[in-house]
């Protein structure tokens, strides 16, 4: 008798190319990718290369005792102010006991173990942060964005989506970790991609909703959702036999409802704890934060931030219930002081207030005796957008543009300052107008300091000349450094610092964080001579402590040296978790002092 043959079952859906992962992808991702590690391990002072002087004029060599036998690194650089590495990735090359060999940025670690110190149980994982940020690299050469002349004239997601670099410092900065090939190719900001977000009813006894100042539940959800879309969540819960009155709205990125939420939260579904609605009728852009969303229907409407459970450069990307219960109110205190201090409002800086946050806490994983990581996978927040902001003629940009380099090798900075007309050094001045004194002002004024890194301000730009500022991700990263008073639900912020250490949020987070990497590219662009952009910083610095001779001069941004605070050493000591948020001071890492390229010729040299 014969056997019928088994009928297979065909896939929901056929394997998703990886079109992107291709030998000349793959090489032109790790030739950047190891010139950039070269340069910051440098800068951190993790290597120390050698002038290869038989290669000619700013030519260098680092060489290695690797396990494998010994190694040179051979390249062409500049070094600029605050011991900035230019590597001009073009003239790499890596030789194996003398013979050429490919470049490598996984194999660079492996030989640079000894040097780095990861512990040898994250080494594995520090490695597959790399591959992936690879792996991304490669999608954006397959697929990469407009020129920077088309992004001087695009919309702010437009901009977005076209960013190729993630943090500028981190080596391992676009790992995402969880996501599937397909999953990078719907939700990753490069993709640009229209994501429509799931919504669930959350039992509103299991949840807490915070809501800023003036704004109630039910206008939230009317202004963001619509009465359409309303009707059909309530018509949703009624056919169940349930009664909407008990339930709250939570939005969840897709990914997050498919990998966990149906999963790790099984229980509180078939409870009816967490009920399924639907997506959004609103299509919406991942940002490069990754869980922050725009709306790309109607721009107006907030900004969603949502949970999801991917590893990405040294944390789990969850959002904490508990953490934000006293975001709105914390945004609602810091708006209000910068949009009521003249000083401030003369600067066109803004705070774009995060004024409502969900999170549900009716799960198993809220009543174990340790906190852990579950009980952040069910949160968001509603931020506001900065497009109805925006005046006739003006434009919206995230900062991180300003150190973009498009496919060619153009920069945008190089190409806004150029189509504004203005003067290199005026545009420069524009820029830390509305950047660095605000900052400054803020710090020596109110104690108040931010983490204003590319990504977390958006300039507003008007004839490609900076005229404004957006400052975000207010609730997570703001800190108040003195004792003053604050309002209870503000006092989280609280971080005393003594007032010569203060200095080091402008210092450490702007000076060596930002316009480092900026000046790198203006001054090998030729836009600008390294004196004539730390002499435009120089002079921001001192027109703002000229016009405010009354704030206390304990914060001094003209000191000769400032500690060397290294961002890589904290993802290779623990790419976990690189930062202890409730220690959040104690966990950075130094590597003595950096001279400060805005020093006063008097200033006295602080201890190395």
């Amino acid at each position: 008798m014969t056997t019928a043959p088994t009928t297979l079952t065909p896939a929901a859906a056929d394997p998703h190319p990886a079109d992107h992962l291709t030998p000349g992808h793959l090489a032109a991702a790790q030739r950047h990718l190891v010139a950039k590690a070269l340069a910051e391990f440098t800068h951190e002072r993790l290597l120390a290369p050698a002038r290869d002087r038989a290669a000619g004029r700013d030519a260098f060599v680092v060489a290695l005792d690797a396990p494998d036998g010994p190694v040179a690194y051979r390249f062409r650089a500049r070094r600029l102010a605050l011991e900035h590495w230019v590597i001009d990735a073009a003239t790499l090359t890596r030789e194996r006991a003398g013979v050429p060999a490919d470049l490598d940025v996984l194999e660079l670690v492996l030989e640079l173990q000894p040097l780095l110190r990861i512990p040898d149980d994250l080494l594995a994982l520090y490695l597959e942060e790399l591959s992936a940020t690879l792996a991304s690299a490669a999608y954006k050469r397959h697929r990469p964005g407009p020129p920077v002349a088309a992004l001087l004239h695009a919309d702010l997601a437009t901009v977005e989506a076209a960013m190729t670099e993630g943090h500028p410092g981190f080596v391992a900065n676009n790992g995402r970790i969880g996501f599937g090939v397909r999953e990078h190719d719907a939700y990753a900001p490069e993709a640009a991609r229209d994501v429509r977000l799931v919504w669930l009813a959350a039992r509103r006894d299991r949840t807490h909703l915070a809501l800023g100042g003036g704004l109630a539940e039910d206008t939230l959800y009317a202004r963001e959702l619509g009465a359409a879309t309303l009707a059909r969540f309530s018509a949703r819960l009624r056919d169940l036999g349930l009664d909407p009155a008990d339930y709250r709205y939570l939005p969840v990125h897709p990914w997050q409802w498919e990998h966990k939420v149906a999963v790790t939260f099984a229980p509180d579904v078939a409870r009816r704890d967490l009920v399924l609605l639907g997506e959004s009728d609103d299509a919406y852009r991942a940002q490069q934060s990754i869980r922050t969303f725009l709306n790309v229907t109607t721009p107006a409407r907030d900004y969603v931030k949502t949970a999801v459970a991917i590893q990405n450069m040294g944390f789990l990307r969850g959002l904490s219930p508990a953490y934000m219960r006293a975001t709105p109110a914390i945004n609602d205190w810091v708006a209000d002081l910068v949009h009521g201090d003249p000083e401030l409002v003369a600067c066109g800086v803004r705070v774009l207030r995060e004024h409502a946050s969900i999170g549900y806490t009716g799960d198993v994983y809220h009543r174990t005796p340790q906190p852990n990581a579950h009980r952040k996978m069910l949160a968001a927040l509603w931020r506001e957008s900065p497009v109805p902001l925006l005046r006739d003629g003006e434009r919206a940009a995230t900062m991180a543009a300003l150190l973009h380099r498009d496919a060619h090798g153009d920069a945008y900075a190089t190409a806004a300052v150029r189509a504004s007309g203005l003067d290199p050094v005026d545009w420069l001045a524009a820029y830390l107008r509305v950047y660095l004194r605000p900052l400054v002002h803020c710090l020596r004024a109110h104690a108040l300091a931010f983490m204003p890194h590319g990504e977390n301000v958006i300039l507003v730009l008007r004839d490609h000349v900076p005229v404004g500022a957006f400052l975000k991700d207010i609730g997570e990263e703001v800190a108040v450094m003195d004792e003053r008073p604050l309002p209870p639900g503000v006092e989280r912020v609280r971080a005393v610092v003594d007032p010569a250490e203060r200095a080091d949020a402008i210092l450490v987070d702007v000076l060596d964080g930002v316009l480092r990497h900026l000046a790198g590219i203006l001054v090998t662009d030729g836009v600008l001579t390294q004196d004539e952009f730390w002499g435009a910083v120089a002079r921001c610095l001192d027109e703002h402590a000229a016009d405010h001779p009354d704030l206390p001069a304990d914060v001094d941004v003209r000191v000769a040296r400032f500690r060397h605070s290294c961002l890589n050493r904290l993802q290779l000591r623990n790419t976990l978790q690189m930062v202890d948020l409730t220690d959040q001071g104690g966990s950075f890492i130094y590597a003595g002092t950096l001279a400060n390229p805005v020093a006063r010729d008097d200033a006295l040299v602080t201890a190395g």
